[in-house]
C-alpha cells in the first residue's frame, strides 16, 4: 500500500504531466475538494465528477498554460501541504498570473478525502479583468 506522501506526490506528478485519469486515482468517491473563495472555480465539490467537472475542465477551457510548480510537501501523515506557485494566462484578457499557493491534503485508508486550496485570489481576479 501507498504511503499518504506517495499519494500526495503522484497526484503531483500526473498534474505535471495533465494526466487526470492518474491525478484522479487515489481520490475518494466521497471526496470534499474546496477551492477558495474568489479564486475562479470556488467551491466546494463532491467526488471525482465534480471536481474535474468545476475545478479542472473549468481551469483547462479558461487559462492557457495554466500550471501548479510544487515547491514543497510538508507531511503530516493523515494532512499533507503541498506549497507551490500557480501559473498562466487568462485566455479572455491575455495576462498572464501568477500567484503562491498552499493545498492542505487529508487522506483516510489510503483515499484522498479532502483538499482545500489556498491562494491569492487577487492576482489571479487581476488577470481575468481588463
Amino acid at each position: 500500500m501507498k504511503t499518504n506522501l506517495q499519494i500526495v506526490t503522484e497526484h503531483y506528478a500526473a498534474s505535471a504531466r495533465q494526466d487526470l485519469a492518474a491525478m484522479m486515482a487515489d481520490v475518494s468517491p466521497e471526496v470534499a475538494w474546496t477551492e477558495m473563495a474568489g479564486f475562479p472555480c470556488a467551491g466546494t465539490w463532491i467526488g471525482p465528477d465534480q471536481v474535474i467537472a468545476n475545478v479542472f475542465a473549468v481551469l483547462d477551457s479558461e487559462w492557457e498554460g495554466y500550471s501548479f510548480a510544487l515547491e514543497q510537501i510538508i507531511d503530516g501523515g493523515e494532512q499533507l501541504v503541498g506549497i507551490g506557485t500557480y501559473s498562466g494566462t487568462y485566455r479572455k484578457t491575455g495576462k498572464p498570473m501568477q500567484a503562491r499557493v498552499t493545498h492542505v491534503w487529508r487522506l483516510s485508508e489510503g483515499k484522498i478525502v479532502r483538499f482545500e486550496q489556498f491562494t491569492d485570489t487577487l492576482l489571479v481576479a487581476r488577470a481575468m479583468h481588463t
